[in-house]
């Protein structure tokens, strides 16, 4: 039995080198794996607004949908870049989507799976955001601007993205804020926790317990794996 864990790809163009690397990854998925975890921010922007379409993202929907035609189980879990995405995507794809923490059964395992955007409690300004544009008011209100707005803010957020993340990494010890919220989840009996978000690939092993954070899909095409009970991280090399 094999699962992979995957987060973080960001994808945007067709064209991109992480976006052209994921679909050959997911075409060689097929008929070697039972179950893909997405673990959120496969997108680099969608939400579940009416008036917005994203053509880009077709190639890889379709990839999606073939590789759950071929007998694989998928999980998809939202991130902050892709979120309120509704039953409509999920049900193209033949997806379990969780819009949060999902505790799962893999291999005889019970495993935390989750994005990893709340792991932070000290980050009161993104915690913040979080609920703001969730906010089902604000939500309904968003279905009232045209399509060209919404962009235009979309493109706003993913110039200031980059620099956010920097200034977030200098302040912040993202290795140990993983290590400290692992070890309150084996505190409650679970068997693992798998998480991106933090696009830092982090494979720890404490007794029967293991912590696995599978870094991102933009430059290190890093994924984790799960084969015959053991946690394993990996670069993907084509």
């Amino acid at each position: 039995m094999r699962t992979i864990f995957l987060a973080d790809a960001h994808l945007r163009a067709p064209e991109d080198d992480n976006y052209r690397l994921l679909l050959r990854f997911l075409e060689e998925l097929q008929g070697t794996t039972d179950t893909l975890c997405i673990l959120g921010d496969l997108f680099d922007f969608r939400i579940g607004l009416p008036q917005l379409s994203f053509d880009d993202h077709e190639p890889v929907i379709a990839a999606l949908s073939r590789l759950r035609q071929a007998g694989a189980r998928l999980i998809y879990l939202e991130g902050n870049h892709d979120f309120r995405l509704g039953s409509a995507l999920a049900e193209r794809i033949g997806a379990e989507l969780h819009t949060g923490p999902v505790v799962v059964e893999l291999q005889g395992k019970q495993v935390l799976l989750c994005h990893g955007d709340l792991v932070n409690r000290a980050d009161w300004r993104y915690r913040l955001l979080y609920h703001m544009v969730r906010n089902p008011v604000l939500l309904w209100s968003g279905r009232l601007l045209p399509a060209s707005v919404i962009q235009s803010i979309r493109q706003r957020l993913q110039r200031s993205s980059g620099g956010r993340y920097a200034d977030n990494t200098a302040r912040w010890d993202y290795r140990r804020i993983i290590t400290d919220y692992a070890a309150h989840i084996r505190s409650q009996g679970l068997d693992a926790v798998v998480l991106g978000h933090f696009h830092l690939p982090l494979l720890e092993r404490d007794g029967d317990f293991t912590l696995l954070a599978v870094g991102d899909w933009i430059g290190q095409f890093s994924y984790g794996e799960l084969q015959d009970g053991l946690f394993t991280l990996t670069n993907y090399q084509p």
